[in-house]
């Protein structure tokens, strides 16, 4: 079985595996040598670094090779942890896999590379495993991203703690302090926000503070939303939405939303996918809230460098929002848990961001 991040080049070479299975000998293309190592490179940060793992904890890694991504990352995994048990889950009966992982102890650590999203009957998987203060690291929805996306997702894993820990906290801090804020996305649209912030919660690879230890990767976020929803107003243009497939798109001109006390009332330069996406929202939800205020930190996805899944372009550095009612992190008056049903992430152009009186983006890049 051959996978490869493939540049259109033939020469070929091959990559050590550290493994004894006898289908491990994968061969791959120059490129994606490169790209393993690098994997490689950044996931053993992510090991040591945020997750602090050692050979005295258990570690499963439970895979399949359905995409080049997912061949790649597993390949890259076998390099940095070569006494971990590999599980293939297409090749394993589910019993199998739930049995093992039961058997794992508090602090063990679990990955799942998976092509798509691995299911195992009722079995609510990520959650079970935090629920036995196991460590996570979930790599879902891979093979949407082929080709250069596959190498952007790869430079989306490298792991800076300086700049994560040290850029997300004073995020953090200046939201939790600010009495408004405004995202200027260009051509006079200005989205103002009248109130003070929800606390601000961070994905920042720091679980020193936090119950459960991991999440989806990659990660690179702080997120908030207005405490009271109906003083947001505006516009703001957005360059990118998620479509009814849960994957990015990218409309010929940016679409101009029109904001009215925390709702969508009107839109400019909408295209058929995205008054699809609202029609939906308003269906179920009733109206088209305007929640999440996310600020994206991860320097490997632009403007210009996209990926298919909307749950890893999320992390783009830069500025996002969530459509609809739907945000379990934060209660509102109005809004009961568990009563929205949408949650849709849109991606503003982001000419700066004030909070109070401080700018805290500009030129594509924090400047806290």
């Amino acid at each position: 079985m051959t996978h490869s991040l493939s540049d259109g080049t033939n020469t070929a070479t091959t990559i050590d595996n550290h493994s004894t299975s006898p289908d491990r000998h994968i061969t791959f293309d120059q490129l994606a040598a490169t790209e393993v190592s690098k994997a490689a490179h950044y996931l053993g940060d992510i090991l040591r670094i945020a997750f602090e793992h050692s050979d005295e904890h258990a570690a499963v890694v439970v895979y399949d090779e359905g995409c080049e991504l997912a061949a790649a990352l597993t390949e890259a995994y076998r390099h940095c942890l070569p006494k971990a048990e590999f599980i293939h889950f297409e090749q394993t009966d589910q019993q199998t896999i739930l049995s093992k992982l039961a058997a794992l102890q508090a602090s063990d650590l679990v990955i799942l590379v998976q092509t798509t999203n691995f299911r195992l009957e009722a079995y609510r998987l990520r959650v079970e495993l935090f629920k036995k203060a196991l460590k996570v690291i979930e790599h879902p929805h891979l093979g949407r991203m082929q080709g250069q996306e596959a190498c952007y997702y790869i430079d989306s894993l490298a792991y800076d703690p300086v700049y994560y820990r040290g850029t997300g906290k004073a995020l953090k801090q200046k939201i939790d302090q600010a009495s408004c804020g405004v995202i200027d996305s260009g051509e006079g649209a200005q989205l103002v926000f009248s109130s003070v912030f929800e606390p601000a919660k961070l994905n920042v690879g720091d679980y020193s503070e936090m119950k459960n230890i991991g999440g989806q990767f990659p990660i690179g976020e702080v997120f908030t939303e207005a405490k009271d929803l109906a003083t947001v107003n505006g516009k703001v243009r957005i360059f990118v939405f998620g479509d009814t497939t849960f994957t990015v798109n990218r409309p010929e001109k940016p679409i101009t939303l029109i904001v009215e006390q925390g709702q969508v009332v009107d839109t400019i330069d909408s295209n058929p996918e995205f008054d699809q996406v609202l029609t939906n929202i308003r269906a179920d939800d009733g109206v088209v809230w305007v929640r999440e205020l996310g600020f994206g930190m991860n320097r490997a996805f632009s403007k210009d460098r996209t990926v298919r899944d909307i749950g890893t372009y999320e992390r783009m550095c830069g500025i996002h929002l969530s459509l609809g009612a739907k945000h379990g992190s934060y209660a509102k008056p109005h809004i009961k848990r568990g009563e929205g049903r949408h949650h849709v992430d849109v991606f503003a152009i982001t000419e700066s961001v004030r909070l109070g009186d401080e700018e805290v983006y500009q030129q594509g890049a924090w400047i806290v």
